[in-house]
């Protein structure tokens, strides 16, 4: 059983790796498609950061969308992480581009569009509004999934945990 806590334990975690990192080369371990060694990224390469920044810039996001989730979905919490990091994950390694996809962001886009997708098309007041909520603070992540001049950026990642947290709604329903 995974204690109502992992959320704070994911962010600790994420740091963690990021100052083990400035030790030892793990970011090597992200998503590196059509790869053997790629496969492991399933699993590390939402915990790896590029960049003190990148690993800031993901910390609100990510921290705000989870504790949506649990507390808006505890029930299904947990499996529409794994759902989402799963098969994102494993979506990126099948069809991004040749690349060493990391970050959390894909988590953070899987996440808000189940929150979004899976409040729209429910039937209750609670999970519409918290869907619309989402959407206003996380709107502008549209953008993030259409290819950009960011060549650092994996927006293929983006939109394929996106795919992954759609699913993980039709899942559930």
């Amino acid at each position: 059983m995974i204690p109502n806590n992992y959320i704070l334990y994911f962010i600790v975690g994420i740091y963690l790796v990021y100052f083990i990192g400035l030790i030892i080369p793990i970011r090597k371990y992200g998503i590196i498609p059509r790869k053997q060694k790629g496969l492991i990224g399933i699993v590390t390469a939402p915990l790896l950061h590029s960049s003190w920044k990148h690993l800031v810039s993901n910390t609100v996001p990510i921290l705000v969308l989870l504790f949506t989730l649990h507390y808006s979905y505890p029930t299904i919490a947990i499996k529409v992480i794994a759902i989402v990091l799963f098969l994102g994950g494993f979506l990126v390694w099948l069809l991004g581009r040749n690349a060493n996809h990391m970050g959390a962001s894909g988590l953070i886009y899987g996440l808000a569009t189940f929150i979004i997708v899976n409040g729209f098309l429910s039937n209750t007041l609670q999970p519409l509004l918290v869907s619309v909520i989402v959407l206003i603070l996380y709107g502008g992540l549209l953008w993030g999934i259409f290819p950009s001049s960011k060549k650092n950026t994996s927006w293929e990642g983006h939109l394929l945990y996106a795919i992954a947290g759609v699913f993980a709604v039709y899942y559930f329903k």
